[in-house]
C-alpha cells in the first residue's frame, strides 16, 4: 500500500450546506479509517490566498483507488467539493513512516 495526500477545495458559498452534511461526511471518513484507508483528515482553513478545503491522508493501492474510496463522501456526492487532487506522499519521519 502507498500513502496519498488527497486535498479538497470546497465549493464557493458551501459553508451552510457543509455544516448540514458534516455528520454524514465524518461518519464516512470514520468508516474508511476503521477499514484502514484513512490515516488522518482535517480541514484546511481559508487564507488570504487560498480557499477553504481539507486534507485527507490515505493508504491505498493506487491514487485512483484512493479517490474511488472518497466517491461516496457526502461532501462530494452533493457538490460541496469544487476540486479534488491526489498525490503520492512518502513519509520518512514520524507516525506514518514505513
Amino acid at each position: 500500500m502507498s500513502v496519498y495526500a488527497v486535498t479538497y477545495v470546497y465549493a464557493a458559498d458551501s459553508g451552510t450546506a457543509r455544516d448540514r452534511a458534516r455528520p454524514a461526511h465524518r461518519d464516512h471518513l470514520q468508516e474508511l479509517r476503521t477499514e484502514g484507508a484513512v490515516l488522518v483528515s482535517g480541514p484546511l482553513p481559508a487564507t488570504d490566498g487560498e480557499p477553504d478545503g481539507a486534507l485527507i491522508v490515505m493508504s491505498a493501492p493506487s491514487a485512483a483507488e484512493a479517490i474511488a474510496l472518497l466517491d461516496a463522501d457526502p461532501f462530494r456526492r452533493t457538490g460541496l467539493v469544487a476540486e479534488v487532487s491526489v498525490r503520492e506522499w512518502v513519509p520518512v519521519i514520524g507516525g506514518f513512516a514505513a
